[in-house]
Protein backbone atom coordinates (compact mmCIF):
# COMPACT_ATOMS: atom_id res chain seq x y z
CA UNK A 1 0.00 0.00 0.00
CA UNK A 2 2.92 2.19 1.00
CA UNK A 3 4.60 1.70 -1.93
CA UNK A 4 1.39 2.49 -4.32
CA UNK A 5 0.63 5.93 -2.86
CA UNK A 6 4.68 6.34 -3.47
CA UNK A 7 4.27 5.57 -7.22
CA UNK A 8 1.29 7.90 -7.83
CA UNK A 9 3.02 10.35 -5.81
CA UNK A 10 5.94 10.14 -7.96
CA UNK A 11 3.84 9.99 -11.18
CA UNK A 12 2.02 12.90 -9.46
CA UNK A 13 -1.50 10.69 -9.98
CA UNK A 14 -4.68 11.48 -8.45
CA UNK A 15 -6.91 8.64 -7.44
CA UNK A 16 -10.84 8.46 -6.86
CA UNK A 17 -13.01 5.74 -6.07
CA UNK A 18 -17.01 4.82 -6.17
CA UNK A 19 -17.88 2.14 -4.03
CA UNK A 20 -20.63 -0.32 -3.72
CA UNK A 21 -20.49 -3.40 -2.45
CA UNK A 22 -17.12 -2.28 0.12
CA UNK A 23 -19.11 -0.06 1.27
CA UNK A 24 -15.55 2.76 1.62
CA UNK A 25 -12.98 -0.03 2.30
CA UNK A 26 -11.23 0.67 -0.58
CA UNK A 27 -11.22 4.44 0.66
CA UNK A 28 -10.23 3.89 3.89
CA UNK A 29 -7.64 1.57 2.71
CA UNK A 30 -5.90 4.61 1.00
CA UNK A 31 -6.67 6.97 3.63
CA UNK A 32 -5.31 4.98 6.49
CA UNK A 33 -1.76 5.71 4.85
CA UNK A 34 -0.21 8.69 5.73
CA UNK A 35 0.96 11.00 2.41
CA UNK A 36 -2.71 9.79 1.33
CA UNK A 37 -3.66 13.65 1.08
CA UNK A 38 -0.86 13.62 -2.12
CA UNK A 39 -3.14 11.00 -4.01
CA UNK A 40 -6.94 11.05 -2.82
CA UNK A 41 -9.43 12.91 -4.84
CA UNK A 42 -12.68 11.64 -4.00
CA UNK A 43 -14.54 9.21 -2.46
CA UNK A 44 -17.98 8.36 -3.39
CA UNK A 45 -20.15 5.43 -1.26
CA UNK A 46 -22.56 5.12 -3.96
CA UNK A 47 -24.76 2.13 -2.07
CA UNK A 48 -28.37 2.33 -3.49
CA UNK A 49 -28.93 2.76 -6.62
CA UNK A 50 -30.68 5.89 -6.23
CA UNK A 51 -27.74 7.13 -5.16
CA UNK A 52 -25.75 6.08 -8.34
CA UNK A 53 -28.46 7.32 -10.68
CA UNK A 54 -28.26 10.64 -8.45
CA UNK A 55 -24.56 11.18 -7.64
CA UNK A 56 -22.46 9.08 -10.30
CA UNK A 57 -25.27 9.77 -13.12
CA UNK A 58 -25.91 6.07 -14.27
CA UNK A 59 -28.77 5.97 -16.02
CA UNK A 60 -32.01 4.23 -14.53
CA UNK A 61 -32.29 2.33 -17.52
CA UNK A 62 -29.40 0.56 -17.19
CA UNK A 63 -29.59 -0.81 -14.09
CA UNK A 64 -33.32 -1.69 -14.98
CA UNK A 65 -31.97 -3.47 -17.65
CA UNK A 66 -28.89 -4.89 -16.31
CA UNK A 67 -28.78 -4.56 -12.62
CA UNK A 68 -26.30 -2.46 -10.52
CA UNK A 69 -24.41 -5.55 -10.65
CA UNK A 70 -22.87 -5.38 -14.10
CA UNK A 71 -20.36 -4.69 -16.53
CA UNK A 72 -22.54 -2.06 -17.74
CA UNK A 73 -23.22 -0.40 -14.38
CA UNK A 74 -19.56 -0.21 -13.54
CA UNK A 75 -18.71 1.49 -16.40
CA UNK A 76 -20.76 3.98 -16.20
CA UNK A 77 -19.76 4.38 -12.39
CA UNK A 78 -15.93 4.79 -13.17
CA UNK A 79 -16.75 6.66 -16.28
CA UNK A 80 -18.69 9.41 -14.54
CA UNK A 81 -16.70 9.15 -11.59
CA UNK A 82 -14.25 10.78 -13.77
CA UNK A 83 -15.82 13.75 -15.54
CA UNK A 84 -16.79 14.61 -11.33
CA UNK A 85 -13.38 14.02 -10.13
CA UNK A 86 -10.94 15.07 -12.47
CA UNK A 87 -8.74 12.71 -11.17
CA UNK A 88 -6.26 10.54 -13.26
CA UNK A 89 -7.40 7.21 -12.27
CA UNK A 90 -10.33 6.29 -10.87
CA UNK A 91 -12.01 3.05 -9.64
CA UNK A 92 -15.71 2.20 -9.51
CA UNK A 93 -16.76 -1.28 -7.56
CA UNK A 94 -20.48 -3.18 -7.85
CA UNK A 95 -21.04 -6.35 -6.57
CA UNK A 96 -22.91 -8.67 -4.22
CA UNK A 97 -21.23 -9.14 -0.84
CA UNK A 98 -23.49 -11.38 0.93
CA UNK A 99 -24.10 -13.44 2.69
CA UNK A 100 -27.88 -12.93 1.32
CA UNK A 101 -28.60 -11.04 -1.98
CA UNK A 102 -27.14 -13.71 -4.80
CA UNK A 103 -29.00 -15.52 -7.63
CA UNK A 104 -27.89 -18.31 -9.93
CA UNK A 105 -27.40 -15.26 -12.67
CA UNK A 106 -25.29 -13.28 -9.95
CA UNK A 107 -24.46 -15.35 -6.79
CA UNK A 108 -22.82 -13.83 -4.06
CA UNK A 109 -19.17 -13.10 -4.77
CA UNK A 110 -19.99 -11.63 -8.05
CA UNK A 111 -17.89 -8.09 -8.18
CA UNK A 112 -17.36 -5.70 -10.92
CA UNK A 113 -14.00 -4.01 -10.57
CA UNK A 114 -14.16 -0.27 -13.06
CA UNK A 115 -10.52 1.62 -13.28
CA UNK A 116 -10.55 4.67 -15.41
CA UNK A 117 -7.15 5.85 -16.54
CA UNK A 118 -6.74 8.00 -19.42
CA UNK A 119 -8.92 7.62 -21.91
CA UNK A 120 -8.81 3.81 -21.32
CA UNK A 121 -11.35 1.60 -19.34
CA UNK A 122 -11.00 -1.75 -18.15
CA UNK A 123 -13.84 -3.74 -16.02
CA UNK A 124 -12.95 -6.91 -14.26
CA UNK A 125 -15.31 -9.23 -13.37
CA UNK A 126 -14.76 -11.59 -10.55
CA UNK A 127 -16.27 -14.34 -8.71
CA UNK A 128 -14.86 -14.54 -4.91
CA UNK A 129 -15.33 -17.40 -3.44
CA UNK A 130 -16.10 -17.08 0.12
CA UNK A 131 -19.51 -16.44 1.51
CA UNK A 132 -17.89 -14.75 4.41
CA UNK A 133 -19.19 -10.71 3.21
CA UNK A 134 -16.07 -9.51 5.18
CA UNK A 135 -14.10 -11.81 3.40
CA UNK A 136 -15.38 -10.80 -0.41
CA UNK A 137 -15.11 -6.99 0.56
CA UNK A 138 -11.51 -7.58 1.54
CA UNK A 139 -10.65 -9.61 -1.50
CA UNK A 140 -12.63 -7.00 -3.70
CA UNK A 141 -10.31 -4.37 -2.03
CA UNK A 142 -7.36 -6.29 -2.45
CA UNK A 143 -7.74 -7.36 -6.42
CA UNK A 144 -8.79 -3.49 -7.08
CA UNK A 145 -5.67 -2.34 -5.79
CA UNK A 146 -3.70 -4.46 -7.89
CA UNK A 147 -5.55 -3.23 -10.74
CA UNK A 148 -4.48 0.00 -10.14
CA UNK A 149 -0.71 -0.78 -9.32
CA UNK A 150 -1.01 -2.67 -12.68
CA UNK A 151 -2.01 0.21 -14.81
CA UNK A 152 0.40 2.56 -13.58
Amino acid sequence: MNLLIKKLVKKKLKISFAESCTGGMLSSAITSISGASKIFNIGLITYSNNAKIKFLKVNKNIIEKYGAVSHECCFAMVKNLSKISKANINVSITGIAGPKGGTKQKPVGLVFIGIKKGNRIVIKKNLFNSKNRKAIQKATVKKALQLVNSII
